[in-house]
């Protein structure tokens, strides 16, 4: 008997294991009055907005470059990158810090949003496929759709919306006036 009731704690401690890895963690932010969403593996950190430094010739969704800690770190207006207006600077503005790209070949960038509120956990179950219709985004920057608290939040595919290679093509394309 006490053999069998250690396999099943055995059993019922794999099982909140499998539990575990299914729930993924996701940083909450507003960004023009909406909630998005981002696998926090990409996150490094999360900082005040600080002021930036203009680069010139770069598409205007890249509104400068900060120093952090010594390195030089675009930052991107992700308002901008969704088509939208400019990110209107408030006290709570702040800069996500994320690494992006492949495990070869990681870039690290900053994006600008209007507050970050939350880390959330997000089951599998919870998480819908990304919308045909019903959201301005290209369906390519979204990963999916998650439901919390009866709400929904835009969950973003951070090496899409940020792909390095697309925005390499878009920075050669713009002409010499922004």
């Amino acid at each position: 008997m006490v053999e069998l009731m250690k396999l099943n704690k055995r059993q019922a401690q794999a099982m909140t294991t499998v539990q575990a890895e299914q729930r993924g963690q996701y940083l909450a932010f507003s960004l023009g009055g909406e909630t998005f969403a981002m696998d926090i593996r990409s996150v490094k950190e999360v900082i005040q907005f600080t002021a930036l430094t203009e680069v010139p010739l770069m598409p205007t969704f890249i509104r400068g470059v900060i120093n952090l800690r010594g390195a030089v770190v675009p930052v991107i207006d992700l308002s901008i990158r969704f088509g939208r207006t400019f990110t209107e600077v408030t006290r709570r503005t702040c800069i996500v810090i994320l690494e992006v790209g492949s495990s070869e070949e990681t870039c690290v960038l900053g994006i600008m949003v209007d507050n970050v509120s939350e880390v959330l956990d997000i089951g599998e179950r919870d998480i819908e496929p990304a919308p045909a219709f019903g959201s301005n985004l290209r369906s390519e920057f979204i990963a999916g759709v998650g439901k919390v608290n009866g709400k929904f939040v835009i969950l973003l595919d951070v090496n899409r919306v940020l792909s390095v290679e697309e925005m390499a093509s878009l920075t050669a394309e713009t002409p010499a006036g922004k």
